[in-house]
């Protein structure tokens, strides 16, 4: 495993464990097989691991299985406050001693504020006392490094950056993104005002690598350097210095176990000419053949109409990127079959998913175009006939 440094000295490995996604089991954190994972990661050099509160489960499994395992000075804890839920200053300590009873641990290594979004929402913060409550959790020890994340344009991300004295930050970043959202403008910002910068989706939740249209996947088997195709998006990110480290939502012990490897492996300023000029290539693939840039994050979710945003949408993509045939049969089993059906076609343009989405979608509108593909007449004869029948 290799390290970059942090503002404080800290020696972060350059792969992060991202603990959004635990595999559940009967709704609830299946804790063995995370624990396994988690664990191993530790003896695989990985000592940066990322939760927030409203990861369901996400820091009272971190909490157990770090304490059950005597590992919490071999580790950084990364937690996020979720101060859209908060109105007062009691608030903030409130949440925070919430946190700190999960994750089991009297201090948090990285703290961010969670989608701060722009300039106003930290005069709001600021307004309920905001910076004074930093100073005093960082003066007790209680919060080591504090920080932000942020889904949003490169201009209010350099803004942002400017307006406090933070110590780290987190920016979806990934060659699909390199300029949209914060961007690769936002990183070079960020490293130049000495922020070690983390990054989140590196896989675009999964879409390099599971949605690939077929001519990408081509290009990427038939290129002489034999990587894969999440390879790529790691080595394209960890050639870049101003990179610090790349969280990845690892749940399965190949994927830690490749990840690990490749994090030993890369170098900076690695990337060739003809290299980068694969990556230019799948970006013209993917960009023709995607509908809708949804990562899968399910911020949007729950929907008041019970449809499933992030599963509409990964089908959608499917359907303009692998084919139409198992686009619909995909979405017709994950939709119709079942008690509560979860189709697009459900949405009454309420509106309250675009408040959440960190992408910026227009979730209204793309729900009617992706139901106008995927929901044909047979899909609607279908469902009418597993209503009737109770065949879910």
């Amino acid at each position: 495993m290799q390290y970059r440094k942090a503002k404080d000295g800290s020696e972060i490995s350059i792969l992060a464990y991202g603990c959004m996604r635990f595999t559940k089991k009967n709704g609830r954190v299946d804790l063995e097989k995370t624990e396994r994972e988690l664990m191993e990661a530790i003896d695989l050099g990985v000592n940066y691991f990322d939760t927030a509160y409203i990861y369901g489960g996400s820091e009272a499994a971190m909490g157990e299985i770090f304490e059950r395992n005597h590992c919490r000075d071999r580790i950084y804890i990364a937690d996020k406050l979720p101060h859209y839920m908060i109105r007062t200053r009691d608030g903030l300590e409130k949440r925070f001693q919430e946190q700190l009873k999960r994750l089991r641990t009297d201090y948090i290594d990285f703290y961010l504020m969670h989608i701060l979004t722009d300039v106003a929402t930290w005069e709001r913060l600021k307004g309920l006392g905001i910076e004074e409550w930093i100073g005093e959790k960082k003066a007790s020890g209680q919060i080591r490094n504090i920080g932000f994340s942020y889904h949003g344009n490169s201009n209010m991300f350099c803004r942002l950056v400017d307006v406090y004295d933070w110590d780290f930050c987190m920016i979806q970043y990934n060659y699909l993104d390199e300029t949209s959202q914060a961007g690769r403008a936002g990183l070079s910002h960020a490293h130049e005002r000495g922020l070690p910068v983390m990054i989140m989706e590196p896989l675009r939740g999964g879409k390099l690598v599971s949605l690939l249209p077929e001519e990408a996947k081509r290009l990427i088997a038939e290129n002489p350097r034999g990587y894969s195709a999440a390879e790529w998006s790691f080595r394209w990110l960890w050639s870049q210095p101003e990179v610090t480290a790349v969280l990845s939502g690892m749940n399965s012990l190949d994927m830690l176990r490749e990840n690990a490897a490749i994090a030993s492996d890369v170098k900076e300023n690695s990337f060739t000419e003809e290299d980068f000029a694969l990556i230019g290539q799948l970006k013209e693939r993917i960009n023709y053949s995607m509908k809708v840039g949804c990562t899968g994050c399910g911020y949007c979710m729950p929907c008041p109409k019970g449809v499933d945003i992030p599963g509409t949408f990964s089908f959608w993509n499917a359907f303009y990127s692998q084919g139409k045939k198992q686009a619909r049969s995909g979405y017709m089993q994950c939709t119709i079959y079942r008690h509560d059906p979860s189709s697009a076609s459900q949405c009454i343009g309420c509106g309250k998913c675009e408040q959440h989405c960190p992408q910026g979608i227009e979730i209204r509108k793309e729900l009617k175009n992706a139901a106008a593909d995927l929901e044909t007449p047979l899909y609607k004869g279908i469902g009418a006939g597993i209503r009737l029948l109770h065949i879910w």
